[in-house]
């Protein structure tokens, strides 16, 4: 794929960033951006950047203090040296190239890297067109956020086809809510960042559903949970890493972790369940032996008083699963 994936399982994670572009405040200078949308990091560690503020795309050298505008920069619009409220852009070095999701024009631009001043339309059959990302063999992916679904394009294709979603807006493992970034890796799966179902599904290639791969366990903070994912990236063993918008956050997610909790709630459910088990039949003895004289002159009797008192107490404090 164009985005690097290969990362070292045994990398660790720097607690605090250094800026790399920008940090000057919202603005339209070159040292300035203004709502950074989409970003492409090339070999040599130049990036390129989606300006959904300035309706531009900025090239930015490492170590550079200032960026360079290479596509936009005329106001936004829908003229072919015009693109509005860009959502993502990537680089072809193959066909040196960008490929721009123009969503506020809902279509695709290729814009060549030779100096040109206009772009050509790919597409402009996707509404709401934000997200992007190719596979090795140059196929385009794009996604709708309007029609909840992910289209492949290829060169010279007047169609595209879906390859995940496209049954409305649900929460169903074949539906979408509002898909907002994509990632395609070398077996050709597609990962989604499904944002108001708050998880990332993959999409095996030729399936007609995904599976939930990160979160899905409602909108929320805790470690299992996603609130309004975006910007996904899966490495070589199947991680994946998740840009947690809502909880300004990165997750990683290591693959096979979703099977991991759902044992772990299986096993939680296992426990409750005999636990609430034992706790009526508990309830059934004590409840026999408080209406026995004999019984209750007992020690034994005296000691289950105590374990009913202190197991009643909990169950008042709803420490315990009610029955």
């Amino acid at each position: 794929p164009l985005r690097s994936t290969l990362l070292n399982s045994n990398s660790i994670w720097k607690k605090n960033g250094i800026t790399v572009a920008g940090g000057n405040g919202a603005g339209a200078s070159t040292n300035q951006l203004n709502v950074p949308h989409g970003l492409f990091v090339d070999d040599d560690q130049t990036l390129y950047i989606a300006e959904y503020g300035n309706s531009r795309i900025v090239e930015w050298k490492s170590g550079a203090t200032n960026g360079r505008v290479i596509v936009g920069g005329n106001g936004s619009g829908s003229r072919l040296d015009q693109i509005s409220n860009p959502g993502d852009v990537i680089v072809d070095k193959v066909r040196d190239c960008l490929f721009i999701g123009d969503s506020g024009n809902n279509r695709v631009l290729r814009w060549s890297l030779r100096g040109e001043n206009t772009g050509e339309i790919i597409t402009n059959d996707e509404s709401r067109s934000g997200s992007l990302t190719m596979d090795e063999q140059g196929y385009l992916y794009v996604t709708d956020a309007h029609r909840q679904l992910v289209k492949r394009w290829g060169v010279g294709e007047n169609q595209g086809v879906v390859v995940a979603g496209g049954n409305g807006v649900g929460d169903q493992l074949n539906q979408f809510n509002i898909p907002t970034k994509v990632f395609v890796d070398r077996d050709l799966s597609v990962y989604v960042s499904d944002g108001n179902n708050d998880r990332v599904m993959k999409w095996v290639k030729g399936a007609n559903k995904g599976i939930v791969v990160a979160g899905g366990r409602g909108k929320g903070s805790s470690l299992s949970q996603l609130n309004y994912p975006e910007g996904v990236v899966v490495d070589q063993l199947g991680t994946v890493y998740v840009a947690d918008r809502g909880n300004h956050r990165i997750m990683r997610w290591r693959k096979g972790a979703q099977e991991v909790l759902k044992e772990t709630e299986s096993m939680i459910s296992h426990t409750k369940s005999s636990f609430i088990k034992s706790w009526k039949e508990f309830q059934h003895v004590y409840n026999t032996a408080n209406n026995d004289d004999t019984l209750k002159q007992s020690k034994e009797y005296e000691e289950a008083q105590k374990i009913y008192d202190e197991l009643n107490k909990a169950h008042q404090e709803d420490r315990l699963v009610q029955a």
